[in-house]
């Protein structure tokens, strides 16, 4: 065999070997997600959002909503049901390329859907878990919701110690317990984001601030999470999730939305649903004003390609 042969059947076994041991790689990659997709699975007994005649479809890529709720089991070592601490819906709309993330707060005065009373709408988690939640969201907006992912908040932390440090902009100055936030970029690691999510009453824009910094970490963890360089990370990522995250979508659709909804993380939009503080038996509630109800009522049926 001549030498140029020899060399360029060195170079070809090489490649063969390389090709395998990326084919194992990926292979294991893909064991271990599902594993993970698996485990942080819950099936529901809810099978479709009431205002829906069929389940969205999607592996039509359809238009759909995600009920998030941030569980404050977990936090300081508690492990009782929880709260809803924070509360968001993202709508997913690969046709618009869109993904729109909206804040409700928890203090929301609402009915509770199951129990036939008014109540704070974080109540309804610790009354009836994610199922009452979405039911109980979905009465007040009058909406679709589709879909749950919880996170409780210790998870939070590890998420993003998981990912490393998270970066975001930070719009007040202010202490919470021993870190100091400067305005501008900021740093974070898991510690630091949830002492940066706790802080209220120090927040002139009091609970709302912390709603929007709660977003601005959510979203930080997301852009970490989708860079390339996370993937040597993976195993810890994904332990972290199925220790803290439970959802109502099973593996098949997750591996739809990957490819009929990814454009839609192209481009976030961010709001809020505001309310109004009440007093009720010396309880704080916030009323929703109909105009702001109407107005982030209209955004979401857009967004969902829902007739008016």
């Amino acid at each position: 065999m001549s030498t140029k042969k020899k060399i360029l059947l060195s170079i070809l076994s090489v490649i063969v070997v390389l090709l395998i041991a990326v084919g194992c790689y990926l292979g294991k990659v893909y064991f271990d997600v599902k594993k993970t997709a698996d485990g942080v699975y819950e099936e529901s007994t809810r099978i479709k959002s009431q205002l829906r005649e069929q389940p969205v479809s999607v592996k039509q890529g359809e238009a759909m909503s995600i009920l998030l709720l941030g569980i404050d089991t977990g936090e300081l070592g508690r492990t009782e049901q929880g709260r809803s601490d924070s509360m968001m819906i993202a709508t997913l709309n690969p046709d618009r390329k869109q993904t729109t993330i909206v804040s409700i707060p928890r203090d929301t005065y609402t009915e509770i859907v199951g129990l036939g009373t008014q109540d704070k709408l974080n109540h309804a988690y610790a009354f009836g878990g994610p199922e009452m939640s979405m039911d109980s969201t979905e009465k007040l907006l009058g909406v679709p919701i589709d879909h749950y992912v919880s996170v409780n908040m210790h998870g939070l932390k590890e998420m993003v110690d998981a990912v490393g440090k998270i970066q975001l902009e930070n719009n007040i100055e202010f202490i919470q317990d021993g870190y100091e936030f400067h305005q501008g970029p900021v740093q974070l690691d898991g510690d630091a984001a949830l002492a940066y999510i706790r802080m209220r009453y120090d927040d002139p824009n009091g609970d709302y601030g912390r709603q929007e910094r709660q977003r601005k970490v959510v979203m930080a963890i997301i852009k970490k999470a989708m860079s390339p360089s996370i993937i040597a990370n993976y195993g810890n990522i994904l332990e972290t999730l199925e220790d803290h995250v439970k959802t109502d979508i099973p593996w098949s659709q997750m591996t739809a939305m990957q490819s009929k909804y990814w454009d839609a993380f192209s481009h976030i939009e961010n709001d809020q649903l505001q309310g109004e503080g009440a007093m009720r038996d010396g309880v704080s509630y916030q009323d929703i004003n109909p105009d702001e109800l109407t107005r982030v009522q209209e955004l979401l049926k857009e967004q969902l390609n829902l007739p008016e």
